[in-house]
Order: C-alpha cells, then sequence, then structure tokens
C-alpha cells in the first residue's frame, strides 16, 4: 500500500496569538520583550566573541534570527539568537573551514532544518536520548568555560586553538602574562552574577536580612525611596548590572584590560549589509559534516527550549514541525548579512516567560530593544572589558551544565553512564560531531542488545515426537540466535515430529526473524514433520502473510 508523503502546514503561532488580543496583553509582551533585550544584548556579544567573530555577529544574529523565529515559529514565547552550544562548533568550523564556509554551512543547515518541519520530522528529535542529550551539554559546558580562561586571565595568547588538548597546552604556556586586573574584573563579574539573585531572593537568609533591614527604615520613615529602588533593582538582569558597573569602573581607573574596542575597533553603528557568500556545489559536498551538526544541534536546542517553554508558561503546547521551519529560514536567512547560526534560546525565552510574555509580540519587541540599544550605545561598547564577557560566559556554561547528573550516577543503568559518560567525554576530547555519531551509534547497539535480551524461548513439553515452545518479546535480528534451541531439538528429534510454537505472546517479527522462522520450517520439514503456530498476533501475522510463510504451517 502506497503511504503519501505528509507535509506540514506553514502556521505561525503568532497568528493564532492574535485572537482575542488586547492592550493588557501588549503592554505585557512589551514588558518582557524590553526586559530580554537588555539581557540579550552582552550574551550575544559575549557569544560572538568565544566563537571567533565580531561581536556584531551575535547582535544581528539575535535581532534578525530573534525576528524571524518570533514571527513564523511555533512556540508562543521562545525566544531565538545565538546560544551558547554552538560556540565550540562555530569557533571549530572557522577554525578548520574558514568563516566563509561557516556562512555556507549555516545556510544549508537553515535548509535542512526547514526540510525537517516541513516533512513533519520534528518529533523524531524527540527519540535523541537523554543520556547524549546531558553528555553534549555538559560536554559544551565544560568548552565554553575552557575558552574563556585566556580572557578571564587576560593572558597573551593571539588566538586561541580549537581543540582540548591544545588549549590546555597554550594557557600553561602562556600563564606567566597573567593579568591581575583582568583576573579581578572577571572574578567579580562571576562573583556578582552568582550573588546577585539572591539578594532578593525571598527564601535565601539574605533577603532576609535585606527584608528586615527595609522593614527597621521604613518604620523610622526613611527606608521609602530605598524600598522603591530596592524593587527596582531587583527587576535589573545581573548580566546588564555586571556590563555597566565593571565597564564604568575599568573606564575611571584607567585599568589596562583589553576591550572590546582594543581587539575589534568597536561595534559599528550602520546596519549590516546583504551579502552572498561565495557559494559552490563543491564546497558544499565538503561541508556535510559541520552542516549536519548545525542542523542537529539547532533542532534539538530548540526543540527542547521549547518543551521547557510549556512547561512554565502554560500556554498552549509548541508545534514543533512549524518551529523547526520557523528556525531554518532563520539561519537560511542570518548568514546574508554576516550572522552565526541560531536557536531556541533556554535562558532569554524562560527570563521571557517570567517577565510575562504572553505572544510571539515579546520576541519582535525584543529584536527592536536591541536595534534601538544598539544604535543608540554602540559607540560606548568600544568600553566593555573582555574579562567582564568572560564572567558572563563562566556563569552561563555554569548554568548550562547539568553537574548533578554526575552525582546522579551511581544510582543510573550501566547503559545510562556508558552513553552519558561517553559522550561527555567525546565532546570535550574531540568534538560534538563525533560525540553525537558515536553517542547514537552506542544507544542504538544498547538498545538493541536490551530488546534482544527481553525476547525468550521456554521449552513447555517434549514428548518425543512432539515439542511444545513459548516465544515472548520480539524475535527480530537481535534476537535470532536464541531460536538454535528450538534448531538444536529438530536437528535430534525423530522423523516426522511436529513443534508446536506458542506465539501469543510474540507482539513484533522483523523480515530476519521471519528468516530464522523459514530455516526452522524447512529444517522441521526435511525430516517429514510440522510446524504449528498457535495464537498469532497481528503484526506477525502480517509479516508472515505477506512472505507466504502461511502457506507452509499450520495456525491455530
Amino acid at each position: 500500500m502506497h503511504l503519501p508523503i505528509q507535509f506540514a502546514r506553514f502556521r505561525p503561532r503568532l497568528l493564532s496569538s492574535m485572537a482575542g488580543y488586547n492592550r493588557e496583553r501588549f503592554f505585557k509582551d512589551a514588558g518582557a520583550g524590553l526586559t530580554v533585550g537588555i539581557v540579550a544584548l552582552p550574551l550575544a556579544m559575549a557569544f560572538a566573541i568565544a566563537s571567533g567573530l565580531k561581536p556584531e555577529a551575535g547582535i544581528w544574529t539575535a535581532i534578525i534570527a530573534g525576528a524571524i523565529i518570533a514571527s513564523l515559529g511555533g512556540s508562543a514565547v521562545q525566544i531565538g539568537g545565538p546560544a551558547g552550544a554552538f560556540i565550540v562548533i562555530v569557533y571549530g568550523i572557522i577554525e578548520r573551514y574558514g568563516l566563509a564556509n561557516l556562512l555556507i554551512s549555516t545556510t544549508c543547515a537553515g535548509v535542512l532544518l526547514f526540510l525537517l518541519g516541513f516533512f513533519k520530522l520534528g518529533t523524531l528529535v524527540r527519540y535523541v536520548p537523554v543520556s547524549i542529550v546531558v553528555g553534549f551539554t555538559n560536554g559544551i559546558a565544560v568548552l565554553i568555560a575552557l575558552s574563556q580562561v585566556k580572557d578571564l586571565l587576560g593572558l597573551n595568547i593571539p588566538r586561541m586553538p580549537a581543540d582540548f588538548f591544545s588549549q590546555i597546552k597554550a594557557i600553561g604556556l602562556n600563564i606567566g602574562t597573567l593579568n591581575l586586573y583582568a583576573l579581578g574584573l572577571g572574578l567579580a563579574c562571576l562573583i556578582g552574577l552568582l550573588v546577585w539573585p539572591r539578594l532578593f531572593d525571598t527564601q535565601t537568609r539574605y533577603a532576609h536580612a535585606l527584608t528586615n533591614r527595609l522593614i527597621r527604615l521604613i518604620q523610622a520613615g526613611e527606608g521609602l525611596q530605598l524600598k522603591r529602588a530596592t524593587r527596582v533593582a531587583s527587576r535589573l538582569p545581573g548580566p546588564i548590572v555586571a556590563l555597566l558597573t565593571l565597564t564604568a569602573l575599568a573606564y575611571a581607573l584607567s585599568l589596562p584590560v583589553e576591550t572590546i574596542g582594543s581587539r575589534f575597533g568597536g561595534i559599528p553603528r550602520a546596519l549590516p549589509g546583504f551579502e552572498f557568500p561565495d557559494f559552490s556545489w563543491a564546497t558544499v559536498r565538503l561541508l556535510v559534516a559541520p552542516t549536519l551538526t548545525i542542523a542537529l544541534l539547532g533542532a534539538v536546542e530548540s526543540l527542547l527550549c521549547a518543551r521547557v517553554a510549556d512547561q512554565i508558561s502554560g500556554l498552549p503546547r509548541h508545534d514543533p514541525n512549524q518551529e523547526l521551519m520557523a528556525q531554518g529560514v532563520a539561519n537560511f536567512v542570518v548568514p546574508f548579512f554576516g550572522g552565526m547560526p541560531a536557536t531556541g534560546t533556554i535562558a532569554r525565552t524562560v527570563t521571557n516567560v517570567r517577565a510575562g510574555a504572553t505572544s510571539p509580540i515579546s520576541g519582535l519587541v525584543h529584536s527592536l530593544t536591541l536595534v534601538a540599544v544598539v544604535l543608540v550605545a554602540a559607540p560606548l561598547a568600544v568600553h566593555v572589558p573582555l574579562p567582564v564577557l568572560a564572567g558572563i560566559l563562566l556563569y552561563v556554561a555554569w548554568n548550562m551544565g547539568e553537574w548533578r547528573e554526575f552525582a546522579e550516577l551511581k544510582r543510573a543503568s550501566n547503559h545510562y553512564r556508558l552513553i552519558m559518560l561517553g559522550t561527555f567525554f567525546l565532546t570535550v576530547v574531540f568534538d560534538l560531531t563525533v560525540a553525537l555519531q558515536v553517542g547514537l551509534l552506542l544507544a542504538c547497539v544498547l538498545f538493541v542488545r536490551r530488546m534482544s535480551s527481553l525476547f525468550q524461548v521456554v521449552e513447555l513439553s517434549n514428548s518425543g515426537d512432539e515439542a511444545c515452545f513459548r516465544l515472548y518479546g520480539s524475535l527480530f535480528f537481535g534476537a535470532v540466535a536464541k531460536i538454535d534451541p528450538i534448531l538444536n531439538v529438530v536437528e535430534s528429534a525423530p522423523q516426522g515430529m511436529t513443534i508446536r510454537l506458542d506465539v501469543q505472546s510474540l507482539q513484533v517479527l522483523d523480515a530476519s526473524g521471519l528468516d530464522v522462522l523459514e530455516q526452522l520450517q524447512k529444517a522441521i520439514a526435511s525430516r517429514g514433520g510440522r510446524l504449528v503456530l498457535a495464537g498469532l498476533n497481528a503484526q506477525p501475522r502480517q509479516v508472515m502473510e505477506r512472505a507466504g510463510f502461511l502457506a507452509h504451517v499450520e495456525t491455530l
């Protein structure tokens, strides 16, 4: 029977979100978009710099991809843009293939992402085992942290290598160029980011102490303005507070640290120009591995992020196929403006939800906010110290990693441990492409092994002229060897013996399983016996009927 190919309907969530849209929801979305736009600015710059690109590449990716994903995506509140998970991938591609080929890989990955959504394959991403996701997420977090050691310590390394051991070697050889001012700024940024949320968390002792002090001041008639200031401060994103205060401190004290201006010459205030990459099919064939890596990572990251958004927002579930098509369009378009790969970003999406977002309008406001900030404040960006951005990325890496999973390994199965740790170490030592390939292969092999262990053959009786066996589970290519005991009985049995198979508990049969049953039937028939099947289920019966096997056996 011919099955028609199913195509996804292109219907962005923005359209359905406009039903019943009112002024109250608009102000909520506008406030959320403004907040997440401010949060996105330092992260976009930091991600681009850590990836080996200019800071404006990250900013314009956040603006353009953020607007496209919000306009065309399948999630109501997801924020798209450059993500920390891409840092290691992008840096490695630039080192190995060059910037021009990164743009081509990103464009081709956009096409793949769109096709995944168009052919309704978005649900396939959910088949990636959680052990692989945890392994490569933690591995990427380690690599992000390692890549920031150079700027955190202010080391004089012209360009960091891409692989793990070379980075360790470069840091060790240049540790003598340590800049204590850079280290102080970076640590101050990291400590500040860790402490800032706890100052206003009502469940911490710091917050209790602050609240009690406020109460005493208010009772004394002196604390109303302080209370308002504290409420405003609690809403300021930590990265922005760190960026502004430490940049002002470094500028006021003229600290001898590297800045965006000293390394990149600043951020242009003009809009990026449209430019075609130097495209050829010969080049595309050489970029299959990086293209697949960008597409797979983008799909996994965006759909995981959308699932998180569904859980914490309480809004209607996202459409995974529509989300992939939007991610595809964004990644296809962004390289023409000199951008980097984009995907859904968990930190900014969670910020968007907690700020009260109700629709994709907040994502559009987030992009407009970034445009306004860049056009107005671009000249000030030259003073931003790179150690501060390194501190922000170290904080991102810490929050990105699921470190508790290492402690939980003692309660996990051996299969989970092997896949998770294998993916983690392969990500750190080699790269994400190798880690995903080996991780998925290992997961498939272990799955086959586990499923084959569930198939059982139990001998019920053997009277000499008739033997009865019961089959349990799935008879597929990984379990065919377990039919050997029945073949052994047939080979040693007298002529004319009947073999009865109780297959009521046989749920699945594949071509390899059918083949071994055909071998069994021929061996029985060659000795003048007969094969009887009792209790056939629907799927095994359908396989046997298509192959004409039922004509050679008896069924009950």
